[in-house]
């Protein structure tokens, strides 16, 4: 299972406001990478808009526990060029998930089509639910055995103290 963090949160959104207004080496830098994650049979999917990234930059890693997602958009060049208007955002993506014990960190996989990027997380074995057969014998239960032996024999001396 996945765990949220909010302090993280809290932290990116605070380092965004305290540098808006710095040059961070590019004019304008992504605010934030909007994603999706739900949970599909025995996996997670996370799918996150990375529009304009440029492919090789993009980069998955999971180190203690935490997901990192990163990716770059490259800005064109000003050279010879008169903006009217730009608005696209140029930079680094980041975002980073804390991950729950549950997840099976080796298996997971992230594909890059279309500008979003999708990351299959599968839940561990361990941490699958599973069902427990209960067995049946042939033969009366053992307890049930005990229960009539012992009401046998408290018959029996109850017929020796009556008799």
């Amino acid at each position: 299972m996945l765990r949220f963090d909010p302090f993280s949160e809290l932290d990116v959104v605070a380092r965004g406001l305290l540098s808006a207004g710095r040059e961070t080496g590019s004019p304008r830098s992504p605010r934030f990478m909007p994603m999706d994650l739900y949970q599909v049979d025995d996996h997670y999917v996370l799918t996150a808009d990375l529009p304009g990234a440029d492919p090789g930059s993009i980069d998955v890693d999971v180190e203690n526990g935490v997901l990192t997602l990163t990716g770059r958009r490259t800005a064109m060049s000003d050279s010879g060029v008169r903006w009217l208007t730009s608005e696209r955002f140029s930079g680094v993506y980041r975002r980073q998930l804390a991950l729950g014990d549950s997840i099976d960190t080796a298996g997971i996989a992230a594909r890059y089509d279309n500008g979003v990027l999708t990351v299959t997380i599968p839940i561990a074995e361990r941490a699958k639910p599973r069902r427990i057969v209960v067995e049946q014998s042939s033969d009366e239960p053992q307890c049930e055995q005990l229960a009539v032996e012992s009401s046998a024999s408290d018959d029996e001396s109850r017929i020796d103290v009556a008799g």
